[in-house]
């Protein structure tokens, strides 16, 4: 049986994933409400990329989602518009930022 990961063994993996060249002179917050979970933000800042457990108090986007389409889409196992287009992903803020996250990141 395959297990999936938990969307804290996501976030513990974001550092090691960030593209510091990609985000040069960037100053973003990605922040996730996992709605079955917690909230965590990556604030992207110059080529630096940080983890943070809890809400930003002024997020770029935020994206309203349940855990298991958040590991989803972050494994690479649904597709972010798909899930978008048929309700499992919402957003607040800058919602053509949510398009460009995975520009910031390798995939695994």
């Amino acid at each position: 049986m395959i297990t999936m990961a938990t969307v804290q063994e996501i976030f513990d993996k974001i550092p090691s994933r960030f593209d510091a060249s990609s985000a040069m002179g960037q100053q973003l917050v990605f922040q996730f409400d996992i709605t079955d979970g917690e909230t965590y933000h990556i604030a992207i800042d110059d080529g630096t990329c940080r983890v943070i457990k809890g809400a930003s108090e002024d997020p770029s986007v935020t994206m309203i989602t349940d855990s298991e389409s958040f590991v989803g889409i972050m494994t690479g196992e649904l597709d972010g518009m798909q899930a978008f287009m048929t309700g499992k992903i919402r957003t607040e803020g800058n919602m053509m930022l949510a398009t460009k996250l995975n520009d910031f990141f390798h995939n695994e």
